[in-house]
């Protein structure tokens, strides 16, 4: 934070909860999902970091066709008749 800004208060709530000032989350671009991590030191000073949780774990991965005509989600493979793998019941 620069030395010429006015620094923010937000207050703990009841169940321990604090709101982020809006020009804070937007300078600092977090959004929801993200995460922060709290840290303090020997003198009791505490310090937060933003941790980005913008992407889910497989978002990086292409999706690969299983066959069929699309609205197709499962390989019977010989169970069509079978209640447990049927759609249609």
């Amino acid at each position: 934070m620069a030395a010429e800004e006015t620094p923010q208060e937000t207050k703990v709530s009841d169940r321990g909860m604090v709101t982020i000032p809006a020009d804070l989350r937007q300078r600092l671009d977090i959004e929801p999902g993200d995460k922060l991590r709290w840290k303090t030191d020997e003198e009791g000073n505490l310090s937060v970091e933003v941790v980005k949780q913008r992407y889910g774990a497989f978002d990086d991965f292409e999706p690969v066709s299983m066959g069929g005509g699309g609205s197709e989600t499962h390989d019977l493979a010989g169970h069509e008749d079978d209640f447990a793998f049927s759609e249609n019941y």
